[in-house]
Protein backbone atom coordinates (compact mmCIF):
# COMPACT_ATOMS: atom_id res chain seq x y z
CA UNK A 1 0.00 0.00 0.00
CA UNK A 2 1.79 3.41 -0.95
CA UNK A 3 1.24 5.96 1.71
CA UNK A 4 2.28 9.73 1.68
CA UNK A 5 2.40 11.48 4.79
CA UNK A 6 0.95 15.19 4.83
CA UNK A 7 1.59 17.57 7.74
CA UNK A 8 1.97 21.00 8.83
CA UNK A 9 4.87 22.09 11.70
CA UNK A 10 5.13 24.73 12.96
CA UNK A 11 7.74 24.40 15.85
CA UNK A 12 9.22 20.94 14.59
CA UNK A 13 7.27 18.48 16.11
CA UNK A 14 4.54 17.25 14.02
CA UNK A 15 7.93 17.59 11.20
CA UNK A 16 10.17 15.34 13.85
CA UNK A 17 7.12 12.89 13.96
CA UNK A 18 6.79 12.82 9.55
CA UNK A 19 10.14 11.68 9.77
CA UNK A 20 9.83 9.24 11.87
CA UNK A 21 7.08 7.42 10.01
CA UNK A 22 8.62 7.92 6.82
CA UNK A 23 11.58 6.23 8.54
CA UNK A 24 9.30 3.26 9.65
CA UNK A 25 6.92 2.31 6.24
CA UNK A 26 7.58 3.24 3.10
CA UNK A 27 5.92 6.69 2.86
CA UNK A 28 6.42 9.57 0.72
CA UNK A 29 6.26 13.43 2.62
CA UNK A 30 4.88 16.87 1.93
CA UNK A 31 5.31 19.28 3.89
CA UNK A 32 2.45 22.12 4.10
CA UNK A 33 3.89 26.04 4.43
CA UNK A 34 1.04 29.19 4.47
CA UNK A 35 2.00 31.82 2.08
CA UNK A 36 1.67 34.59 5.18
CA UNK A 37 3.29 32.98 8.27
CA UNK A 38 2.32 32.55 11.53
CA UNK A 39 4.09 34.32 14.60
CA UNK A 40 6.05 31.71 15.81
CA UNK A 41 6.54 33.18 19.28
CA UNK A 42 4.72 35.65 21.69
CA UNK A 43 1.35 36.20 22.76
CA UNK A 44 0.97 36.89 18.75
CA UNK A 45 1.46 32.90 17.76
CA UNK A 46 -1.35 31.92 19.97
CA UNK A 47 -3.65 34.62 19.42
CA UNK A 48 -3.31 34.99 15.43
CA UNK A 49 -3.03 30.95 15.52
CA UNK A 50 -5.87 30.08 17.88
CA UNK A 51 -8.04 32.76 16.12
CA UNK A 52 -7.31 31.34 12.40
CA UNK A 53 -8.28 27.65 13.72
CA UNK A 54 -11.11 28.32 15.84
CA UNK A 55 -12.29 30.61 12.85
CA UNK A 56 -12.02 27.25 10.48
CA UNK A 57 -9.83 29.71 8.14
CA UNK A 58 -7.86 28.20 5.31
CA UNK A 59 -5.44 29.96 3.95
CA UNK A 60 -3.30 30.23 1.02
CA UNK A 61 -0.55 27.51 0.85
CA UNK A 62 3.35 27.27 -0.99
CA UNK A 63 3.18 25.55 -3.77
CA UNK A 64 3.15 22.05 -3.13
CA UNK A 65 3.31 18.92 -5.58
CA UNK A 66 1.68 15.69 -4.84
CA UNK A 67 -0.27 13.25 -7.45
CA UNK A 68 -2.79 11.58 -4.77
CA UNK A 69 -3.66 9.35 -7.57
CA UNK A 70 -0.33 7.15 -6.37
CA UNK A 71 -1.47 6.47 -2.90
CA UNK A 72 -4.11 4.12 -1.30
CA UNK A 73 -3.33 5.88 1.87
CA UNK A 74 -2.87 9.64 3.40
CA UNK A 75 -1.51 10.40 6.76
CA UNK A 76 -2.47 13.44 7.95
CA UNK A 77 -0.21 15.65 10.43
CA UNK A 78 -0.67 18.76 12.43
CA UNK A 79 -0.24 20.17 16.00
CA UNK A 80 -3.29 21.52 18.01
CA UNK A 81 -4.02 24.94 18.05
CA UNK A 82 -7.44 26.01 20.29
CA UNK A 83 -8.31 22.50 20.54
CA UNK A 84 -8.51 21.55 17.01
CA UNK A 85 -6.15 21.04 13.92
CA UNK A 86 -3.50 23.76 12.08
CA UNK A 87 -5.43 25.71 9.48
CA UNK A 88 -2.93 24.97 6.67
CA UNK A 89 -4.42 21.37 6.93
CA UNK A 90 -7.94 22.68 6.52
CA UNK A 91 -6.65 24.21 3.01
CA UNK A 92 -5.33 20.61 2.14
CA UNK A 93 -7.97 18.83 2.69
CA UNK A 94 -10.73 21.42 1.22
CA UNK A 95 -8.70 20.98 -2.35
CA UNK A 96 -8.70 17.67 -2.05
CA UNK A 97 -11.50 16.59 -0.67
CA UNK A 98 -12.81 14.50 -3.81
CA UNK A 99 -9.65 12.25 -3.81
CA UNK A 100 -9.25 11.83 -0.18
CA UNK A 101 -12.61 10.87 -0.20
CA UNK A 102 -11.29 7.35 -1.90
CA UNK A 103 -8.19 6.84 0.44
CA UNK A 104 -7.40 5.46 3.52
CA UNK A 105 -6.86 8.12 5.96
CA UNK A 106 -5.31 8.03 9.53
CA UNK A 107 -3.24 11.33 11.47
CA UNK A 108 -1.21 12.03 13.98
CA UNK A 109 -1.11 15.61 16.40
CA UNK A 110 1.51 17.08 18.28
CA UNK A 111 0.38 19.48 21.20
CA UNK A 112 1.81 21.24 24.53
CA UNK A 113 0.08 18.60 26.58
CA UNK A 114 -3.57 17.01 26.63
CA UNK A 115 -5.10 14.79 24.29
CA UNK A 116 -6.38 15.09 20.48
CA UNK A 117 -9.19 13.28 20.08
CA UNK A 118 -11.38 16.64 19.76
CA UNK A 119 -8.85 17.46 16.92
CA UNK A 120 -9.37 14.51 15.41
CA UNK A 121 -13.47 14.68 15.83
CA UNK A 122 -13.21 17.84 13.88
CA UNK A 123 -10.35 16.28 11.22
CA UNK A 124 -12.83 13.63 10.32
CA UNK A 125 -15.80 16.07 10.27
CA UNK A 126 -13.66 18.18 8.00
CA UNK A 127 -12.93 14.79 5.74
CA UNK A 128 -16.80 14.89 4.79
CA UNK A 129 -17.77 11.93 8.12
CA UNK A 130 -14.72 9.54 7.82
CA UNK A 131 -13.07 7.64 10.21
CA UNK A 132 -9.59 8.08 10.74
CA UNK A 133 -7.88 4.58 10.49
CA UNK A 134 -5.15 5.58 12.99
CA UNK A 135 -4.93 8.12 15.27
CA UNK A 136 -1.66 8.92 17.70
CA UNK A 137 -1.77 12.05 19.63
CA UNK A 138 1.79 12.86 21.11
CA UNK A 139 2.83 15.62 23.98
CA UNK A 140 5.92 17.53 22.40
CA UNK A 141 7.18 14.56 20.98
CA UNK A 142 11.07 15.88 19.22
CA UNK A 143 11.39 16.24 23.30
CA UNK A 144 10.73 13.36 24.90
CA UNK A 145 13.66 11.99 26.57
CA UNK A 146 11.76 8.99 27.62
CA UNK A 147 11.58 7.78 24.19
CA UNK A 148 8.01 6.79 24.24
CA UNK A 149 7.11 8.82 21.24
CA UNK A 150 9.41 6.86 19.62
CA UNK A 151 7.75 3.84 21.41
CA UNK A 152 4.65 5.22 20.53
CA UNK A 153 5.34 6.15 16.30
CA UNK A 154 5.96 2.64 16.12
CA UNK A 155 3.01 1.18 17.40
CA UNK A 156 1.21 3.84 15.05
CA UNK A 157 2.69 2.63 11.89
CA UNK A 158 2.32 -1.25 13.08
CA UNK A 159 -1.27 -0.10 12.67
CA UNK A 160 -1.02 0.93 9.35
CA UNK A 161 0.05 -2.13 8.07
Amino acid sequence: MKTAVVYYSMSGNTEYVARRIVEEIPADSVRLAPVKEYPTSGMRKFVWGGKSALMAEAPELLSYTIDLAQYDRIVLGTPIWAGTFAPPLRTFIRQHKDELSQKRIAAFACSGGGNASKAFAKLEEELGGMTLEARLSLVDPKNDLTHDADSSIRDFCSKLG
